[in-house]
């Protein structure tokens, strides 16, 4: 009886020892298979960043990480396998399910990344040969596209575990009601972001403002709930999208040109110099090579003011840069100021003048000590 107790023994550890050994050559044999697609990968990333195609080296780089934790999630769920099949340990039959969603996360995982890759290569690629290329459009179109891989996995996954997909929808359509009513306000902050990717009425980089709002700066980042701006005085602010659909829009950075809209005034005394003073000041914006003379120019005597006679100054300039344009206009300005004194004339102030009639004699009082 000892003896035949000793044997079944040594069996009962023989086959414990066979599915242990197997576990552990699936475990190596992962571990080696890691090891040379990390190698194969590595080199072909090498040689495909030689290329200007943006898709290879995307591919590459996309499949790394995921193509390594495929390798983890087959090799363990063949190892749970081995073990089920030794054990008939029934929570063990789970891995089956989870080894199926985690190959639809690897692949879904995998696209997501190539999306970001190629995005980034693109907008890479065609800045270094000089090209113009649209960043919120390319980052629009890589988000809608994240979205969609991450909805159609969802879907997968639910179809995989059992779940009718058509009863998910039917749910969805009246989950969708009740979370449109409850987020409203997120919704339409989601739409406007929509309407600026679609209509792009400024981009990242543009300087905007909205007579509406006290909204001014450049724009940093268009999000699909807030759109960030940097004010001129360098404070963050943060826009819900919302909001552009509902106010004017000035997108400055987008003008052809500056416009110089100004009115000197001169004495009443000066009315003799007025000609003069006219046709000089057209002539110093003629002859001035930042005022686009192919643009409506007008330099006139427009109106007898309160206290002065006024002239209109009005021209546009080439340069639409702020600074640029203060220099130019500060240089036309100080132009005009000496047109005016080499004309014998003064720029007029605001004065009052008093006309008494005959009788009225004014006489000087002085005070008594």
């Amino acid at each position: 009886m000892k003896l035949e107790q000793l044997w079944a023994d040594l069996e009962a550890m023989q086959a414990e020892a066979g599915w242990l050994t197997e576990v552990i050559v699936v475990a190596a044999v992962i571990l080696t298979a890691n090891f040379a697609l990390s190698l194969l990968l590595n080199r072909l990333y090498v040689k495909s960043q030689a290329t200007t195609n943006p898709w290879d080296d995307a591919i590459i780089d996309a499949l790394r990480k995921p193509l390594a934790l495929l390798v983890w999630i087959i090799g363990i769920a063949f190892a749970i396998y081995i073990v089920h099949s030794k054990t008939q340990a029934t929570i063990l039959e789970a891995a089956g399910p989870i080894r199926n969603v985690g190959i639809i996360a690897c692949f879904a995982w995998f696209l997501i990344r190539f999306i970001k890759g190629v995005e980034k290569n693109v907008i890479e690629r065609r800045q270094q040969i000089g090209m113009a290329v649209d960043k919120v459009t390319v980052d629009a179109l890589g988000k809608v596209l994240r979205v969609s891989v991450i909805i159609i996995a969802t879907l997968v996954t639910l179809q995989t575990l059992g779940f009718s997909i058509s009863g998910v929808l039917a749910f969805g359509g009246i989950g969708g009601l009740a979370v449109g009513l409850a987020a409203k306000d997120l919704l339409a902050n989601f739409f406007g972001g929509l309407m600026i990717y679609l209509d792009r009425p400024f981009t990242i980089g543009d300087t905007v403002r909205s007579p509406d709002r006290n909204i001014e700066g450049t724009v940093e980042h268009i999000g699909w709930r807030l759109t960030h701006i940097r004010t001129p005085d360098k404070r963050p602010l943060y826009v819900p999208n919302a909001v552009f659909t509902t106010i004017t829009v000035e997108n400055t950075s987008r003008m052809s040109h500056r416009h110089i809209n100004e009115i000197i005034g001169i004495r009443y005394s000066d009315l003799d110099k007025m000609q003069p003073i006219v046709t000089a000041i057209r002539e110093l914006l003629s002859q001035q090579p930042g005022i686009d003379t192919s643009q409506k120019m007008m330099v006139n005597f427009t109106s007898f003011g309160p206290s002065s006679l006024d002239i209109l100054v009005h021209a546009f300039t080439f340069t639409t840069e702020q600074a640029d344009f203060q220099n130019l206009k500060q240089e036309i300005l100080l132009g005009i100021a000496d047109i005016i004194a080499r004309h014998g004339a003064e720029i007029a102030f605001p004065t009052t003048t008093v006309h008494l009639p005959d009788a009225v004699i004014l006489k000087e009082t002085r005070g008594t000590g």
